[in-house]
């Protein structure tokens, strides 16, 4: 039995051709949708500046919720968020230390350390900025705010470092290593990741 290709080419693509008129609106409307989010995405990730912040709800806080204002601006330590049309969408901690921690008792005893020791000499705290903590209020946010934060320590004068302390998950892993950070070392209860600064 003998195909006749030209014919059967012509009938799937007439059946294609209706099925695009009869949902052409349809087509459209989600182009026009997806076309409308990814501008929003755009406009929001633009307009979107780093900013030091007095203090963050600790409430919203997935990863450490339990440390106060108080720890997370004591001896050097500090609050970014990642700011757009006068709301906070991301946040970002960290403490200021001259060694890696593996628990949050050692990143508080070492980012003590790091601040007494510049006291006595230039101010300048620590020369490794440790995120211990990072969360998201919208789509987004998470990668934008390690950019933004991976560009400020690029261009300080006494960070060379930005390495986490990390919970224990496979969700803090994937997100780190999605943006590009190393794995460093996997502890007893932390993990920590390093994004390279290459000044």
């Amino acid at each position: 039995m003998k195909i006749d290709i030209k014919s059967n080419t012509r009938s799937i693509n007439e059946k294609i051709k209706k099925n695009f008129e009869k949902n052409k609106d349809n087509i459209f409307k989600v182009k026009k949708n997806i076309e409308k989010k990814l501008k929003n995405f755009f406009d929001w990730v633009k307009g979107a500046e780093l900013v030091e912040l007095e203090k963050c709800d600790t409430s919203d806080d997935p990863v450490r919720p339990e440390l106060s204002n108080d720890f997370r601006t004591s001896y050097g330590r500090k609050i970014f968020g990642v700011k757009y049309q006068g709301e906070i969408h991301a946040v970002m901690c960290f403490a200021f230390t001259n060694e890696i921690p593996k628990t949050v008792n050692e990143l508080d005893n070492l980012s003590k350390d790091a601040f007494l020791q510049s006291a006595n000499r230039d101010q300048n705290v620590g020369k490794i900025a440790i995120a211990y903590t990072v969360w998201s209020k919208k789509k987004g946010g998470g990668k934008l705010i390690v950019k933004e934060v991976y560009k400020m320590i690029k261009k300080s004068n006494h960070l060379n470092r930005l390495v986490t302390l990390s919970p224990l998950t496979e969700m803090a892993r994937k997100f780190h290593l999605r943006n590009g950070a190393v794995e460093l070392q996997v502890n007893e209860e932390t993990q920590n990741f390093e994004y390279k600064v290459i000044k």
